[in-house]
């Protein structure tokens, strides 16, 4: 909030807007957003996790999580159901140093892709999200001294592609598939983000079958302010 996210959102003005890791719980808030709704799910922990959503568009039903109790605690999942789409906001738990948390990402991960899987049955769906996972080696700068960190990891990359092939898109990649040096999260360590030695591992994904309502992907990589940058789609017809 003090560091340019109102100048952002007043600038882009999107339909739709997700936050991940929001680290706070609605009754803090000191703010709201002209011309839109906020849709909060906090972690009941406090000062953890959790994801909101700013909509112009008034949903006809709003639901929390996915039907995994323990990670649904964490807040980690919004989806707005519209007429002719559903959105669904994700927040990807991290497999942890050590990949000591694997285990768990790794039942988020099949809950997940059975969960959108499901939805997609009903209409249309965008999913946006921090999915805390680097797919491919071109989707970051130092891929060999990473491997088997956590977010790129054999078993997370593995989970990913498993969702791709069920019927998705990563967005990005569609459009621009041999685009490197595009990053969407940097380390505050070792001057990162000044070197653009990044990682991509926020997305949009939509179903194969609705790419044709997609015209663009954006990587907002010169908006500073957090760790990592917004990434944005344009579509039409949805």
């Amino acid at each position: 909030m003090n560091k340019g996210f109102v100048d952002f959102l007043r600038a882009e003005e999107p339909d739709v807007l997700a936050l991940q890791e929001i680290k706070m719980k609605p009754e803090q808030a000191d703010f709201s957003f002209e011309g839109y709704r906020m849709i909060w799910n906090s972690a009941e922990k406090s000062g953890y996790s959790g994801t909101a959503v700013l909509t112009k568009r008034e949903p006809l039903e709003v639901r929390f999580g996915i039907g995994y109790p323990e990670l649904d605690a964490e807040g980690r999942c919004i989806t707005l159901m519209f007429d002719n789409v559903a959105f669904v906001a994700v927040y990807t738990p991290n497999a942890q140093d050590g990949l000591r948390r694997l285990p768990t990402r790794m039942e988020w991960d099949d809950r997940f892709r059975a969960y959108v899987n499901a939805l997609a049955v009903e209409r249309p769906v965008i999913i946006c999200g921090d999915m805390n996972v680097a797919h491919q080696e071109i989707d970051l700068k130092n891929p060999a001294s990473n491997h088997q960190n956590a977010g790129f990891s054999d078993e997370e990359r593995a989970k990913f592609s498993e969702l791709l092939d069920s019927g998705w898109i990563d967005t990005f990649r569609y459009l621009y598939p041999d685009q490197s040096d595009a990053y969407s999260w940097w380390s505050y360590r070792f001057r990162s983000r000044e070197r653009n030695a990044g990682w991509r591992i926020d997305y949009f994904l939509m179903r194969s079958t609705d790419a044709a309502f997609l015209r663009d992907h954006i990587l907002y990589s010169s908006v500073l302010g957090s760790d990592h940058c917004p990434v944005g789609i344009l579509t039409e017809g949805l």
